[in-house]
């Protein structure tokens, strides 16, 4: 899942992308209004996180001006401790939620998932493909009825693969929705973390459930027999 921060506050901006890089999201970071209609326009992102006091503008003049543009990601505004004018505000403007500071990571990363959730109007969908189970809401993935151990990235690769099953996925695509803007080019990051999936996969079943396509990627599929 990808999310944008807009927020002024660059050492807040930098702790809050680190601790959801850490609970596997992809995450970008814009410091004004402007930058964050730049991301918001011409990336597509689960979620927005919106501070109100920024330099050029506020949260409410972005988020008015995407909703115009017929942006309905899901959108937590960040306020000020007691200001109730401000949560009014931005819910009537069409927040989907509100979280005030100082910015408690548990309860940010729980209602960045709430607001997800209820955006499809469904709990995110279980995945399946062959004896392959993958269980977004739960963080949870499980093959002929054994869980494995993954880290929160490998994770969010597994199922952004799975969500995509049965098509060839690039490594620019992945490291885009994983890692955000955050990425070199010719990092080997996704080799290292598909190969990581791999072993843990074939632990439990002999089937290669992911594939390599030379020259273009990776597609998760189901070889079973």
């Amino acid at each position: 899942m990808k999310v944008l921060i807009v927020e002024d506050d660059k050492t807040l901006a930098k702790n809050l992308r680190d601790i959801l890089q850490k609970e596997g999201f992809a995450v970008d970071v814009a410091i004004t209004k402007e930058t964050g209609l730049v991301e918001a326009e011409v990336n597509e992102y689960d979620c927005l996180v919106l501070d109100i006091n920024l330099p050029d503008g506020t949260g409410f003049d972005l988020l008015t001006k995407l909703r115009k543009e017929g942006n309905k990601a899901p959108t937590i505004i960040v306020t000020a401790r007691g200001q109730l004018e401000d949560k009014v505000k931005g819910l009537n403007l069409g927040a989907d939620d509100y979280i005030p500071k100082p910015v408690d990571s548990a309860e940010l990363i729980a209602r960045i998932r709430a607001v997800i959730r209820r955006s499809s109007n469904n709990p995110l969908p279980v995945i399946r493909v062959g004896s392959l189970t993958i269980k977004p809401a739960e963080h949870v993935a499980i093959i002929n009825e054994k869980q494995l151990d993954l880290t929160a990235k490998e994770f969010a690769v597994l199922e952004y693969l799975g969500t995509h099953s049965g098509q060839v996925i690039t490594r620019t695509m992945l490291m885009e929705h994983i890692w955000g803007s955050d990425f070199e080019t010719f990092s080997n990051v996704v080799d290292v973390y598909i190969r990581n999936l791999r072993r843990k996969l074939e632990k439990y079943t002999k089937s290669k459930l992911i594939k390599t396509i030379r020259g273009k990627g990776y597609i998760l599929g189901n070889n079973e027999k």
